[in-house]
């Protein structure tokens, strides 16, 4: 199982850099996207491949409609391994960012159920910067890479990106995934330029987004989950900035990690290199 090669195109770099996304073509065959979503549900019944754990405990969430999120699912599936260090995304990944060199960060696997008519807030994303997490890395030189595993639009939950926002820099205070307040969000971040355009995927695609772009997603107001594995990338340059900000990914550096170390052992594997 790989993914779909595709060269990026000046166009698509220049999309990226204006308005810090751009969506990809299929890059998953129809028995990729079958097989990823049995791999989700293989995770949720904590089905593991290997005799290992996952990175935190897979969680329960305290009521059926709230959003199931795991770390590093490629740590305990393969197909989730196959497709977050597919050799392809790193490619893309350097060309959108123009780096040489491409590592996973982390990934995750998302589970939006389904509400149907219900009235609530629990589906929702709040406006985040992904670099508000990551401020113990080097760089905001960094891309998400969001795969659909079903046609995903406003109806069940598709991320909607502020266009241009990674211009703005590190804003503090983004680390708001979990605030679901949208609107209270908007008021805090919203700028003049402040203009939301949803991500409307076809099954296969994928949105790439850079660390410092706004997103958020509202409910899925369907009645079918939104499944999806995100792969969050790095240059290869990428290291330790000490006394910044706590994240897990430091622990995986050994017991005494030090400023300017690298995030470059097995924990954080090579995707793609210009000079290999």
């Amino acid at each position: 199982m790989s993914v779909i090669s595709y060269q990026v195109t000046e166009e698509d770099k220049a999309r990226f850099q204006k308005d810090g996304y751009w969506i990809s073509p299929k890059l998953l065959d129809d028995d990729a996207i079958g097989r990823l979503r049995q791999a989700h549900e293989r995770i949720w019944k904590r089905d593991f491949d290997g005799d290992g754990y996952p990175m935190h405990p897979i969680p329960v969430p305290f009521d059926p409609l709230a959003i199931k999120k795991t770390e590093n699912g490629w740590w305990i599936n393969d197909e989730v391994r196959a497709i977050v260090t597919d050799p392809e995304l790193g490619r893309m990944a350097a060309d959108l960012l123009n780096e040489d060199e491409i590592r996973l960060w982390h990934d995750q696997v998302i589970y939006k159920p389904g509400a149907g008519d219900k009235e609530t807030k629990l589906g929702n994303v709040g406006w985040h910067q992904d670099y508000g997490y990551w401020r113990a890395s080097s760089t905001t030189n960094m891309v998400t890479v969001w795969i659909a595993l079903q046609d995903t639009d406003l109806s069940n939950g598709a991320m909607t990106t502020i266009l241009g926002s990674h211009k703005w820099g590190e804003v503090e205070g983004s680390d708001t995934f979990f605030d679901q307040d949208m609107e209270k969000l908007r008021a805090r971040f919203a700028r003049r330029d402040w203009t939301e355009e949803p991500c409307i995927l076809k099954a296969g695609q994928a949105s790439f987004h850079h660390a410092l772009t706004f997103h958020g997603s509202g409910p899925n107001r369907t009645n079918e989950p939104r499944l999806s594995v995100v792969a969050h990338l790095m240059p290869g340059h990428t290291s330790f900035r000490a006394g910044r900000q706590r994240h897990d990914n430091v622990l995986f550096l050994g017991p005494r990690p030090y400023d300017g170390q690298r995030f470059d052992n097995e924990y954080f594997p090579l995707l793609y290199s210009r000079n290999r």
